[in-house]
């Protein structure tokens, strides 16, 4: 196998310098969330595209950077959201035409965040809740690109997210699910309870979430296929073998890119 390819790139753009000193790492990270998402959309969104567009809190970046080269660029684009939160902000914006349905549409690119990147490209997805959307999109897309800052960045899953792979479930299977994964593959598969209110996160597809913190390395592939089979399962946050590149936000101001490893 070849070594990874990850490269630093200083794109010639308004926008690649926007670190004004950051007074802390959480202010460092907000400006590299930004960077990756200007520098996915600059380099794979075109006039006449379908696009689909995920979740979380790096890809309101990517959003706004879309909006503001339609609105300047007038471009004719179609947006694809994978979640609610996407689709109000996207409305907000009045810029760009969102559509909720896959059924009409072939997508060009996909592009969504990550919670853990690892050398071989596979994700960790779903801390948003929103991971069913997010793979049935990707999975739909010529190209599925993705953004996330330098802390995402690791040499295997685990490393850097502590919070577990998250697996959508029917509500009336979380227990026996639960149990069958920890029997099997080791580790803890916790149900995600909500912050604002009394009881488990729900998600849009008004299912549950099982947080599983695995212990040690798997064959992600395997497992992933192996997870998917249990009853009850509806989806998993593990992306294998989907992501064509992803853009890291770095700390010195740079975009790190990163594509497949070469059998």
């Amino acid at each position: 196998m070849r070594p990874v390819i990850f490269s630093q790139i200083s794109l010639d753009l308004k926008h690649t310098r926007l670190f004004r000193s950051p007074s802390n790492t959480d202010d460092m990270a907000e400006e590299a969330k930004k960077l990756a998402g200007y520098a996915a959309v600059d380099n794979h969104v075109q006039n006449n595209q379908v696009v689909g567009v995920g979740s979380g809190s790096t890809i309101v970046y990517a959003v706004d950077r879309l909006a503001e080269r339609v609105r300047q660029e007038k471009l004719n684009i179609v947006c694809v959201p994978t979640s609610f939160q996407v689709s109000v902000r996207m409305c907000l914006l009045s810029a760009v035409l969102c559509s909720s349905s896959l059924t009409p549409y072939q997508l060009d690119v996909a592009i969504d965040g990550a919670d853990e990147v690892d050398a071989a490209l596979t994700l960790i997805k779903g801390g948003g809740g929103c991971l069913t959307q997010e793979k049935i999109v990707a999975s739909c897309a010529k190209h599925f690109i993705v953004i996330a800052d330098f802390r995402k960045d690791s040499s295997a899953l685990g490393q850097q997210w502590k919070k577990g792979v998250p697996i959508e479930v029917i509500p009336m299977a979380y227990v026996p699910v639960s149990r069958t994964i920890a029997k099997r593959f080791g580790g803890e598969a916790v149900l995600r309870m909500a912050v604002s209110k009394a009881g488990p996160v729900v998600t849009d597809n008004s299912n549950f979430i099982l947080d599983w913190k695995f212990e040690h390395i798997h064959n992600w592939k395997e497992v992933n296929i192996a997870i998917k089979m249990i009853p009850g399962v509806v989806e998993t946050g593990l992306f294998v073998g989907m992501a064509e590149r992803v853009y890291f936000g770095m700390e010195d101001g740079n975009v790190g890119v990163r594509d497949p490893p070469v059998n």
